[in-house]
């Protein structure tokens, strides 16, 4: 079995200003020793180097480096696979968002979740709601809201 995760959560888990800071930490580590395959999707990656590092969203941001050295090490985990975009993404793409308008902040979504659908991952854990738009997704928040 196989899940994936929202750039939210390592946010969570890099914030120590967070509120979910505590729970986002133990969550990461309860998830590096479970037997479930952590698949993480450049997109995600990316969105967490960038905002991580930006001090205009960021309460403290990350040094680039830093930022970096946190990826670098979470992807050095045994159960953790990178994964992007497959042969035919554009027609998976409009398959996954057929049933409704992408636009916006939804279409980082949209990406995420067909790059998702095409290596075959159904679980993201997500404090973003958003993602239930995907009914091949089954979404998860770890923070119980």
């Amino acid at each position: 079995m196989s899940f994936s995760l929202d750039a939210n959560i390592l946010l969570y888990a890099s914030d120590e200003t967070s509120s979910f800071h505590k729970q986002a930490r133990h969550f990461l580590e309860e998830q590096s020793r479970g037997a479930d395959l952590l698949c993480l999707a450049w997109p995600t990656i990316m969105a967490y180097q960038r905002i991580a590092t930006h001090p205009g969203i960021f309460r403290r941001p990350l040094s680039p480096s830093d930022a970096w050295g946190n990826i670098r090490q979470l992807i050095a985990q045994p159960r953790v696979r990178v994964i992007g975009e497959q042969s035919g993404f554009p027609e998976d793409y409009e398959r996954s968002t057929a049933s409704f308008s992408v636009r916006g902040n939804h279409v980082p979504d949209a990406h995420l979740a067909t790059i998702l659908r095409q290596n075959g991952v159904g679980r993201i854990y997500s404090a973003d709601a958003d993602f239930r738009k995907f009914d091949f997704l089954d979404v998860i928040n770890p923070f119980g809201r």
